[in-house]
């Protein structure tokens, strides 16, 4: 019992917010400020107002994808207008929302100022919610009877600092009203205090109007209280208020919103509505501007009011210059060593460190101290959001550069005791090929003086073993792109426990998530086993596990995910699955017509060798690429975003360089190969194949997910007439590779020392690869098949899919099993016509690849499988001729916990 006890205690000090979409939020006093996006919001953008009202729903969704993409972790849906039916159209959008899952993977704020249309909005939404919002204006009894409702519904809720006398406007009344509303909340309700968020009230400022010279300090002043007095709330607000008196004027807004925030968030607000378009970077806003903006925000002096409206006609139309500035080679020596790290400059690199070796003893001194003292600038600026990841990439050129100069003397010195940080083992598991993550970094790592054993790709668990014992590593980093390497990572947690072990494991990669390592693999190692999904928080998990006093460190680690497992286990016991017998009564639907199947204009398979590369530079998808660089943001906005912009301008220009270079030098070879044949749906969920009077068969899956009413449980066969139908129907499958000559090329740049640009181009060849499936796909639709010869889109259009036809691949979420990669290989002969291999992963080598199905009726549609029950992965297993035990391990990702 006193175990329990300390159980229950524990995890009641360790009280955060946590909310969900298709993924889970965690917001804790670590975490950084969460932004809400609010272009969902018809008060907030006409363009979403005028799509909900002539009922462009698919333009709309567009709208909430674009957030997400842009980097909104929560999306805020209001509907409240006069001309809609608000409780309508939130429903229906909210329902829309759960069949895309890019959208759905992030946490939903329904937003209403009435009362109906919120509750039928929580009836729908999946995940946890925020409810904005609820207050006191009608009183106790609404107010009571309201949050009891959301709390029924299992959402967090936006309290606004509102009571029965009207809106707090100063200091006084927005700790009384947040003190009441908390008390309600908290000992009548029972609510959780960690799912009570309150919005304080931002105001604008320099109005003229006497009465509002402290509304922004008030804000600011009672968020610190609110957060010192009234335990585990968060603190959000729009912010654009605040800067509501200077509308025009962009420079001083966002002046006003960074400076805002910046006092803010000291004081602990830890969410809200920004825009990112309309922030300036606090350590970026000249001097004086920043000092007439901060004098009105914390109302430092009488006229200061004033005096910004004065200013502000001095910095209307200014824009920001940049120049070529090399007064800083006049600096001294540190200094510029620092600043050539800092912003990736390595001309000079040589001879600065050439003049520090000749200043001191020893060589190693150099890098123990003039590029170390570098370096770690590097990394407070990086872990404060003031670098971001291509900067700091160069920044490891220039420090490999210097290294290298220097090692030739330190090896004449026969003084190689190195003082790293510590020493990592890195390795992409067996049977993944996939790398730039792990290289990303391994970069970061390396870049804050932790020794880095790179074991390279597809590395099996003995070697990682072995070497992690050989080198006595201090911490062990897996990473993996496709479903296999999960189980890869499982394996390894059980064989390091078994091996006595006590190196953390670091997990990470496109594939993992907190909920896998948490419930798969942490369980099989007793030592500590961390989630790492992004390169920037590589350095603080690591330093955070090598303290000298880690122990408590480690234990929270150990005691959230246990939390998190226990929670993630017994939320799947609540869904509700049909049956597989049930899910194909209530298939998709489709009244087939001969007219809606079109023959294919060239029927069997072609070969396309050294397709040329210029074709594809008009199908690339930017996006990705600038992700894959952990720069959050749609192309081309993002050249232009306030935050990143200039970040992501300077990265696309070398980018470009790159691929013209790779255009003009053919270092890089396109090859692909694809059939068409005639097909038809049998039994249900399988698709007939038939070439050269040979059968072959695809085995697809089934949603079986309790759907409402009218909604149907897909498969891919869905998509295909079935045989008893008497209608000929079509299928097609290929395969494209840009990636031959990639891993040579990177090699290249490494004996270089430059990583920026070995990672680059295995970052440009993926782009490649999904450019040539693109094109490809255009090719077949208006071509090879030919079922849409008059197709006209432009490249945002198909990024945007908007014509008709999928190309699902195996391994994503309407096929998640990549057995069906080997029919692919064996219908086209894969490796014989192009040489693209298949790993024991069923990962494609080279790695820049992609293979899929084709579909072409106008209903096909993409959708993801979701998860499945074990009466579904029997018969798949039958079906495929394979045992459950095989079954289950390629399926295991999809099968429901309680099932």
């Amino acid at each position: 019992m006193s175990a329990f006890n300390e159980k229950r205690t524990t995890h009641n000090q360790e009280r955060v917010l946590r909310l969900s979409g298709l993924e889970p939020l965690v917001i804790t006093p670590e975490s950084n400020f969460i932004n809400v996006g609010e272009r969902t919001n018809v008060a907030g953008s006409k363009l979403f107002l005028r799509l909900i009202k002539e009922e462009k729903f698919d333009e709309a969704l567009a709208i909430a994808r674009n957030q997400v993409e842009g980097g909104a972790q929560i999306i805020d849906v209001n509907m409240d207008d006069g001309l809609i039916d608000g409780k309508e159209a939130m429903v229906k959008f909210l329902n829309l929302i759960v069949s895309e899952p890019d959208i759905a993977r992030v946490p939903i704020m329904i937003d209403s100022s009435k009362w109906e249309i919120i509750e039928a909005g929580l009836q729908v939404v999946q995940g946890k919610c925020v409810v904005n919002s609820i207050s006191l204006k009608e009183g106790e009894e609404t107010f009571i009877h309201q949050a009891k409702l959301i709390k029924r519904y299992g959402a967090a809720v936006i309290v606004m600092a509102f009571d029965e006398v009207g809106q707090a406007d100063n200091y006084e009344r927005r700790i009384e009203i947040a003190k009441r509303s908390y008390d309600i909340l908290v000992n009548k309700v029972k609510f959780a205090p960690e799912d009570i968020i309150f919005d304080l009230n931002i105001f604008p400022v320099a109005t003229g109007m006497e009465e509002h010279r402290r509304n922004a300090i008030d804000f600011i002043e009672a968020t610190r209280w609110v957060r010192k007095n009234l335990p585990y709330c968060s603190v959000s607000g729009g912010v654009s208020n605040v800067s509501f008196s200077f509308r025009g004027n962009n420079t001083v807004r966002e002046a006003m919103h960074s400076a805002f925030l910046y006092h803010a968030i000291k004081a602990g607000m830890n969410m809200g509505i920004v825009n990112p378009t309309m922030l300036e970077v606090y350590d970026d806003i000249p001097k004086d501007l920043l000092e007439h903006v901060e004098d009105v925000l914390l109302d430092r002096r009488e006229d200061a009011t004033e005096r910004l409206l004065e200013f502000a006609e001095t910095v209307v139309g200014t824009a920001k210059e940049s120049k070529v500035d090399l007064s800083w080679r006049e600096e001294p020596l540190q200094d510029r060593i620092t600043r050539a790290l800092v912003k990736g400059i390595d001309q000079y690199i040589v001879e600065d460190v050439e003049e520090a070796r000749l200043s001191v003893e020893q060589p190693l001194e150099v890098i123990e101290g003039h590029l170390m003292t570098g370096m770690n600038v590097v990394g407070d600026l990086f872990g404060s959001g003031k670098m971001f990841l291509p900067q700091v990439v160069k920044s490891a050129r220039v420090m490999k550069k210097a290294v290298a100069h220097l090692t030739p003397y330190i090896e004449a010195s026969k003084d190689k005791n190195t003082k790293a940080a510590g020493k990592i083992l890195m390795a992409t598991v067996k049977g993944d090929v996939h790398d730039i993550g792990k290289n990303i970094v391994s970069v970061v790592l390396a870049c804050n003086n932790y020794e880095i054993v790179d074991l390279g790709v597809m590395v099996p668990p003995e070697k990682i073993i072995n070497k992690a014992k050989e080198e006595q590593v201090d911490i062990i980093g897996l990473s993996g792109l496709i479903t296999p390497s999960l189980d890869e990572m499982v394996f390894l947690a059980k064989e390091m426990e078994r091996q006595n072990f006590n190196v953390p494991l670091l997990i990470g990669g496109a594939t993992t998530s907190k909920a896998h390592t948490a419930v798969k693999i942490d369980p099989m190692y007793s030592h500590s086993v961390v989630h790492v999904n992004d390169a920037s928080r590589a350095v603080t998990v690591v330093g955070d596990l090598l303290h000298k006093d880690s122990e408590n460190y480690k234990k929270s680690i150990k005691l959230d995910y246990e939390s998190f497992r226990e929670k993630f286990l017994n939320r799947g016991k609540q869904k509700e699955y049909l049956s597989l017998e049930e899910a194909r009564k209530n298939k998709l639907q489709i009244d087939w017509n001969p007219s809606d199947v079109k023959e294919p204009s060239q029927l069997g398979i072609q070969v396309l060798e050294d397709v040329d590369l210029n074709l594809l530079r008009d199908y690339i998808d930017w996006t990705p690429f600038f992700r894959s660089w952990d720069l959050h943001g749609k192309y081309p906005d993002i050249l232009k975003d306030e935050v990143v912009g200039e970040h992501a301008t300077d990265l696309f220009k070398d980018a470009q360089v790159m691929l013209q270079r790779i255009f003009d030098e053919k270092l890089l070879k396109a090859k692909a190969v694809f059939g068409l044949f005639p097909a038809n749906q049998i039994n249900g969920d399988d698709i007939e194949v038939v070439t050269k009077g040979e059968e072959a068969i695809f085995r697809t899956l089934r949603q079986q997910s309790k759907k409402r009413e009218g909604v149907p449980n897909i498969a891919l066969a869905d998509f295909i007439a079935p045989k008893e139908s008497g209608i000929e129907d079509y299928i097609g499958c290929f395969c494209v590779s840009t990636g031959f000559g990639a891993q040579e090329l990177a090699e290249t740049f490494e004996k270089e020392h430059d990583d920026y640009n070995s990672i680059m181009v295995k970052a440009l060849a993926d782009r490649l690869a999904e450019a040539f499936a693109e094109y490809l796909h255009k090719e077949v639709r208006t071509n090879y098949w030919g079922y849409t010869d008059d197709e006209q889109l432009d490249n945002t259009a198909l990024i945007a899919e908007q014509y008709q036809g999928i190309r699902p691949a195996p391994g994503y979420p309407a096929c998640p099993d990549h057995l069906e990669k080997l029919t692919i290989w064996e219908l086209l002969d894969v490796e014989k016509n192009i040489g693209v291999t298949l790993t024991e992963s069923l990962a494609m080598w080279p790695a820049a690849s992609v293979s899929g199905y084709y579909f072409a009726h106008p209903q096909a549609k993409y959708f993801g499988l979701g998860k499945i029950t074990q009466d579904q992965v029997a018969d798949f297993a039958n079906r495929k001729q394979i045992t459950l035990e095989k079954a289950q391990k390629w399926l295991a990702p999809n099968i429901a916990d309680d099932h």
